[in-house]
């Protein structure tokens, strides 16, 4: 059984160092493109449901979809920063020193999900006004934020594993373990709002149950020990080092998703200083949205792995093939997508309008297509910012990850509204994609000159060396 297991994990490091590149990045990207997809998927069971109890309802849902961000924006600065370590530790040969940097990072990450349970229900009521509340779906909002809380540390955990089971190769197992509770909570909603008469709280319920048992099943090859990497209280080490690799790289993940909050919460309030149909209008465009946004981030979290493995094995050719080709295959996925869902717009709005409400279809309409036009620049953004972390480059990854929702989004949610109106508010988004474009494109190439000064010896590569 043994020397099965040990043929498993040599199989997955030739995989990583030996497949066609054509073929190995789909392989890897396929199942946390599905995982994403699934994700998104009971994203808009979880509205199409609550939309059934009307537009102060379906605006709860957006102002909460803020607080789950909020929460795995702590498991994002961990997982994020462990996986590209771990995979660069393995690529070095140094699983032993990957086991540590590991079961460090899942422990913690539970202590600050406890931690973040407690303060938030301390404060939710205050809590969900500061995400963009209105006093119309400020009860529905602290009904659902109730049991999501409790699930937090398991959100937590679920998204440290999720990654980590990519660095390794794994991306299949970590596509089940998130797909499954995305499957469950699409059974479990109806239930809980319909069967069980709980209406919002019965969603939030839903989506509780559902994070953790994603965290169970995610978390069981570590019990089993089919993984290269494992898991042990034992090889708990809080060491300067390892800290301050994991915090750097992931910071990157960290700022991506703390941005995508404060974008969230910042737009949110404005549009809902106009009303709370518009506030449901953006939180039905946002879901929309997770669809193409579900496979840009997919995609960039299965290539970055394979970039991150072959940096640390200083395998030159096969990081440069995985970084041209991982970015022209996700700015095609996005082309077609975008003209997937600006044909499709209106019966998609529509979708979750079950009031029929004017304002709620026009600016979710001029919302969502606007959108679709900077898709490009935000599946190039995310490719280069994955990229730079994956190599371990947290300075050039963070300048990515601040284009989008940052230095080019608040300028825009600033002057925007001031001529346009709620318009304005509408197309915020997409003219600050649009905007990052003058940021990313020269990053893109500023890659391939890296890629090139390593392989010269020019620059210097991180060896990974354990100090204490």
């Amino acid at each position: 059984m043994k020397k099965e297991t040990n043929n498993a994990k040599d199989n997955k490091k030739q995989m990583m160092l030996n497949e066609n590149i054509m073929t190995l990045l789909p392989k890897m990207a396929v199942p946390t493109i599905t995982a994403q997809l699934i994700t998104t998927i009971y994203n808009l069971v979880d509205t199409y449901f609550v939309s059934t109890l009307g537009t102060n309802a379906t605006a709860a849902v957006g102002v909460n979809s803020s607080l789950e961000r909020l929460i795995t924006v702590i498991g994002s600065l961990i997982g994020a920063g462990a996986c590209s370590y771990i995979a660069r530790l393995l690529g070095a040969k140094k699983d032993e020193h990957a086991n540590q940097v590991l079961s460090t990072s899942i422990f913690t990450g539970l202590g600050l999900g406890v931690i973040f349970m407690i303060v938030g229900k301390l404060i939710l009521g205050d809590m969900v006004y500061w995400l963009g509340a209105t006093e119309e779906c400020a009860t529905y909002s602290m009904q659902y934020g109730t049991y999501v809380l409790y699930a937090a540390p398991f959100m937590i955990g679920s998204f440290i594993l999720n990654m980590c089971l990519r660095s390794e190769g794994s991306a299949t197992y970590s596509m089940i373990g998130i797909g499954f509770g995305g499957i469950l909570n699409c059974f479990l909603d109806p239930l809980f709002i319909y069967g069980l008469d709980l209406g919002v709280a019965g969603a939030s319920m839903a989506t509780a149950i559902s994070k953790t048992i994603s965290f169970i099943i995610l978390l069981m090859p570590y019990v089993r020990k089919t993984t290269i990497v494992e898991i042990s209280i034992r090889k708990f080490r809080m060491v300067w080092h390892d800290v301050k690799e994991v915090v750097a790289i992931g910071s990157s993940s960290f700022f991506r998703s703390l941005l995508t909050v404060c974008a969230s919460v910042a737009i949110n309030r404005v549009a809902g200083s106009y009303s709370t149909s518009s506030l449901a209008a953006l939180s039905v465009a946002t879901r929309i949205m997770e669809f193409p946004f579900a496979f840009i981030l997919g995609f960039g979290q299965g290539y970055q792995p394979v970039v991150g493995f072959n940096w640390g094995a200083k395998v030159w050719e096969r990081v440069k093939k995985s970084y041209t080709i991982g970015c022209a295959m996700a700015v095609g996925g996005s082309v077609l997508m975008g003209a997937i869902i600006f044909i499709f717009a209106k019966p998609l709005i529509r979708v979750f309008n079950s009031q029929a409400d004017a304002e709620v279809l026009r600016l979710g309409m001029l919302c969502v297509r606007l959108q679709c036009f900077g898709l490009i620049a935000h599946a190039l953004s995310s490719q280069v910012n994955m990229f730079f972390a994956g190599i371990g480059k947290a300075v050039l990854a963070l300048v990515a990850n601040f284009a989008r929702q940052g230095y080019c989004f608040y300028p825009a949610l600033l002057i925007l509204p001031r001529f346009f109106g709620v318009e304005g508010v509408a197309a915020t988004q997409a003219v600050a994609d649009l905007l990052s474009a003058f940021v990313i494109v020269p990053l893109f190439f500023y890659g391939l000159k890296v890629i090139r000064l390593a392989e010269e010896g020019k620059i210097e590569v991180k060896e990974n060396k354990r100090h204490h």
